[in-house]
């Protein structure tokens, strides 16, 4: 299922009132999943046929992206559409075409998974087909998506949300992270802002966390950046 662009259906909503909170941390991690499934083909076409365990660490990394994004997303559909719609009815058209393009991308998604998991098993070309074939459309929905959900919802969000409203989606989408992944899953937040997540760093974390990330979290990040890539 193709993932095509859905008319935008009047302007930008124009943000109003005053700013209460702070809703940078959409864009932050809807930078993590732009570079990770883009490299995502790179990463299996890297693999050698029969390799299993080079297999195992890309589909791993894979697997975690695709986690990530479906707790992504199912945080907005729980929390986000139903209050944006009420404090501010305007935006219904675009909560709207948020709606439709999550059920889009989860076909994508929900064909990743699957295939994910065989390919893993054998690390053959044949299987790797229907994970590239999936990580296409998941690339395709995500260049639909993620833009226009930082033009139309974002700056609302900004205005209408409450500081804990929004920290609750980051304590969302960490929950999901699966045990023993958690460094790999902020080593990859931080490689995906434009400063290398220095920035993110002395804005989410305080000096004792900054200090782990560097002597324990960023060797661990760095070691699994190798055997991604196969080196």
């Amino acid at each position: 299922m193709p993932a095509t662009a859905l008319p935008a259906s009047g302007s930008s909503p124009e943000p109003r009132g005053d700013k209460t909170c702070d809703a940078s941390g959409m864009v932050e991690i809807h930078r993590m999943y732009r570079a990770g499934f883009a490299e995502g083909p790179a990463l299996v076409k890297g693999v050698r046929d029969g390799d299993l365990a080079h297999a195992q660490v890309v589909a791993d990394n894979i697997a975690l992206l695709s986690i990530s994004l479906h707790a992504h997303h199912e945080g907005e559909d729980l929390k986000l559409w139903d209050a944006i719609t009420e404090r501010a009815p305007s935006c219904a058209i675009h909560v709207g075409r948020m709606k439709e393009q999550h059920a889009q991308m989860l076909v994508h998604l929900n064909a990743l998974d699957p295939a994910l998991e065989q390919w893993r098993t054998t690390a053959s070309a044949t299987d790797a087909v229907a994970v590239l074939d999936a990580l296409d459309g998941v690339n395709a929905a995500l260049d639909v998506h993620l833009g226009d959900e930082e033009t139309t919802i974002v700056p609302v969000m900004e205005t209408t949300l409450t500081e804990s409203e929004v920290e609750w989606f980051a304590k969302h989408g960490r929950a999901s992270t699966p045990k023993g992944q958690s460094w790999y899953g902020l080593g990859a937040i931080l490689a995906a802002q434009p400063d290398g997540g220095t920035e993110w760093l002395h804005k989410n974390m305080p000096a004792p966390a900054r200090l782990l990330w560097r002597w324990v979290g960023k060797p661990k990040y760095e070691a699994r950046r190798a055997a991604l890539v196969g080196k």
